[in-house]
């Protein structure tokens, strides 16, 4: 077993010399002597080098951790990032174009990424990595670097954008066989757990035990819960994040998701992240808080001096508004995505506003002006967390770079009407690759790439012959 974390050991002298702050900080590594210093510490025995790929999946190699610290060259085919969620692979066309080679990519790890992975037997940490071309080019089409390329746009302009997700799962009995419904798990009452309980306090104590491992694995990552509440659905979680950097929150995003499958995993239950897992209940959403600071003064260039919305504000509403409908691919990524975007699911399905309305696609919370920021309440919880980003900050900036008009604020219930985006994944696919203005920003060869996973994914989805199918056409047709 690894030594517990310590707050001070004895000094050469005899006295009490306190344990430097990136000891103890689980993300406070900066440089290779200090992540020495950090596995040695902590008895680290292995090392995994992950990164995510298109779908989030957390893709890389595991070590030794003296291998890792020997200036080991760490590398990927590129033919990782060009895969669908079923293992294949898209044929060319359209921009894309799968190398014959399929060379190596490097893999750099970020080492304020460096984390312990608390529910691995032996002694074993994580780091998240980025991906250069071996002549040290930033790669244009992994998900980490897309985000970063968004942010650097924002750099540019003297700006820094600050989110907030929240990320609602599902937690389902154990089902191997993918041919049976999903069912919500029995909590310690000893009884199915059943729907219609948001905010309740007792549906999160049916799963205590399994709650105090979530917390206590994201406490020895370094995790940072704000808050944890049962929503709508049978056995439906929800973990909101504090605000922050971008890039840092994405992590977060990924970490966490591996973070609560394992510790259902320890209880003999899924955790899911599917948009809509369970037919009848509600979806899972990850919406995204967003605002933006200015550099410079660090004052949220959403509000004026005098509290009120500064045009910035109603451009960057304008550019979602606008774009948000074509990037929704990045946002519902699968076809089951599109079962939650319906008007009987409790999603949004308009691209409106409006002040604290959760009926539109982008909701301005009540907030003082320092805290203005609008909430993107589009994207699943299937969504990619860089990806996601990436695309909601895209928009938002192409409004206020274009001074695209904010359509008024809605103040009635907006999905009564007909829905506005995209109902499918090849309507959605479409509209992504019409969108030139947002395909330079997020990449042309992450456009071209992510459509065609999107494309090859569909087809591989239209091979399967459903339930309704057997139903409604076996006997009557």
């Amino acid at each position: 077993m690894p030594p517990e974390k310590k707050e001070v050991r004895p000094s050469s002298r005899g006295g009490r010399a306190r344990t430097p702050a990136f000891l103890k900080n689980e993300r406070g590594v900066k440089n290779w002597k200090e992540a020495s210093a950090w596995l040695e510490w902590r008895g680290i025995e292995d090392i995994e080098c992950i990164t995510p790929d298109q779908a989030g999946v957390a893709r890389g190699k595991m070590m030794p951790s003296k291998k890792f610290t020997s200036n080991t060259s760490l590398a990927l085919p590129s033919a990782v990032f060009m895969t669908t969620i079923s293992g294949g692979y898209p044929e060319d066309g359209n921009g894309f174009h799968y190398p014959e080679d399929d060379g190596d990519l490097k893999l750099l790890p970020d080492l304020s990424t460096l984390t312990a992975v608390p529910w691995e037997e032996d002694p074993t940490a994580a780091v998240i990595c980025d991906l250069v071309h071996q002549d040290g080019r930033s790669v244009e089409f992994t998900p980490r670097n897309v985000l970063k390329r968004v942010l650097a746009a924002y750099d540019e302009r003297g700006l820094k954008p600050v989110v907030a997700p929240e990320i609602e799962f599902y937690l389902v009995r154990k089902n191997p066989d993918p041919d049976y419904p999903l069912t919500p798990p029995v909590g310690r009452s000893g009884r199915p757990i059943g729907g219609g309980a948001g905010y309740s306090i007792a549906g999160v104590n049916e799963f205590d035990e399994l709650i105090d491992d979530i917390y206590h694995f994201s406490e020895r990552q370094g995790l940072e819960i704000d808050t944890l509440i049962h929503e709508e659905g049978a056995g439906q979680l929800e973990i909101n994040l504090r605000h922050g950097n971008p890039i840092e929150l994405a992590d977060q995003v990924f970490m966490f998701k591996r973070t609560i499958r394992e510790a259902a995993l320890k209880h003999e239950i899924y955790a899911t992240f599917m948009a809509k897992p369970i037919q009848g209940q509600p979806g899972s959403a990850m919406h995204i808080h967003q605002s933006v600071i200015e550099k410079k003064t660090g004052k949220n260039i959403f509000s004026a001096e005098d509290g009120s919305e500064t045009d910035a504000f109603f451009h960057f509403i304008g550019g979602m508004q606008k774009h948000v409908p074509n990037a929704l691919v990045m946002f519902a990524p699968y076809v089951n995505s599109y079962r939650r975007l319906t008007q009987q699911a409790s999603a949004p399905v308009n691209n409106k506003w409006g002040y604290d309305n959760r009926t539109t696609a982008f909701r301005v919370p009540r907030s003082d002006p320092a805290a203005r920021r609008v909430e993107n309440r589009i994207p699943s919880s299937d969504a990619n967390p860089y990806l996601a980003l990436a695309a909601s900050l895209a928009c938002g900036l192409i409004g206020m770079t274009r001074k695209i008009k904010a359509e008024p604020p809605v103040l009635t219930t907006a999905n009564a009407d007909e829905i506005d985006l995209p109902r499918s994944l090849l309507e959605a696919v479409d509209l992504f690759e019409a969108d030139k203005e947002l395909g330079i920003i997020l990449g042309t060869s992450f456009a071209a790439t992510y459509a065609a996973i999107k494309r090859a994914e569909f087809e591989t989805f239209m091979e399967v012959i459903s339930p309704w199918e057997r139903e409604y056409l076996l006997l009557n047709v």
